[in-house]
């Protein structure tokens, strides 16, 4: 991106919020005397103006690799702006208050994205932190996507204590039975009637009972039985005639001496 005066011109005096703004002294680079300015500081650009109504600004630091200190001088409330570099220019300003200072020295200490660059890292850290918790605090695990693995559930917990099924289930009488896992104590039987016999080998099912009929209902499927015989009987007859009569019929046209 390039950068002109018309556009600095415009970032400096343009509605957007400021991050700091108010009356600073500016020491001179050739002339040591003091001369009151208004400073506006913007993201890591810091403008000053002759006054706090003109409409640009005579001068912008950039604040990127530059140390922010106090400095002894005769004016009360000063710090410095210094720049790595033997030829670098070195700026000296002071405010007009304690708490001014104070804040215009945390203020430009901030500004760089050096200083951001380090504090989202520091963020991105505690984030890891109170996601995985800090480096073997749980047993030696690694904040790593790959070996994290969820902790079981109260229900999976459960489930894994219960004894293991056998592959194939054994039948009795074409039916599995579920509950002669081996070695597993089965609770003793005091009804009499136990499904194993002494060797511990299950018993066979007992066969149903068989249903008794009554007299009556003999009674009525027998008359049932005879009634649908009659009938079959009375049918069978009939058509039987229709048919003969029918038969004779045909052989009578087909050989008239008959």
């Amino acid at each position: 991106m390039k950068l002109n005066e018309r556009s600095l011109a415009f970032y400096a005096t343009c509605d957007s919020p400021a991050d700091n703004a108010g009356f600073l002294y500016k020491r001179g680079e050739r002339h040591t005397a003091y001369h009151r300015r208004w400073f506006v500081l913007k993201g890591n650009m810091l403008f000053y103006f002759e006054e706090r109504e003109s409409r640009e600004p005579v001068g912008v630091i950039v604040l990127e690799g530059c140390t922010v200190e106090l400095c002894d001088s005769a004016e009360e409330f000063t710090f410095a702006i210094r720049f790595g570099g033997a030829k670098s220019r070195t700026y000296v300003l002071a405010a007009e208050s304690q708490a001014a200072m104070e804040s215009w020295v945390k203020s430009l200490s901030r500004a760089s994205f050096d200083y951001m660059r380090l504090v989202v890292r520091e963020l991105e850290k505690q984030l890891e932190e109170m996601r995985w918790g800090p480096a073997g605090g749980c047993g030696g695990c690694q904040g790593s996507l790959s070996s994290w693995k969820p902790k079981p559930s109260g229900l999976e917990r459960s489930l894994e204590r219960l004894p293991a099924l056998p592959t194939v289930l054994p039948k009795e009488n074409g039916c599995a039975v579920w509950n002669n896992v081996p070695e597993v104590d089965r609770p003793p039987d005091t009804s009499g009637c136990s499904r194993y016999d002494s060797e511990g080998n299950p018993r066979p099912p007992p066969l149903p009972p068989r249903r008794r009929t009554s007299s009556s209902e003999v009674g009525g499927t027998g008359a049932a039985v005879a009634e649908s015989t009659s009938t079959f009987c009375q049918l069978h007859e009939r058509y039987g005639r229709e048919v003969a009569q029918l038969r004779q019929g045909w052989l009578q046209r087909r050989d008239p001496q008959l």
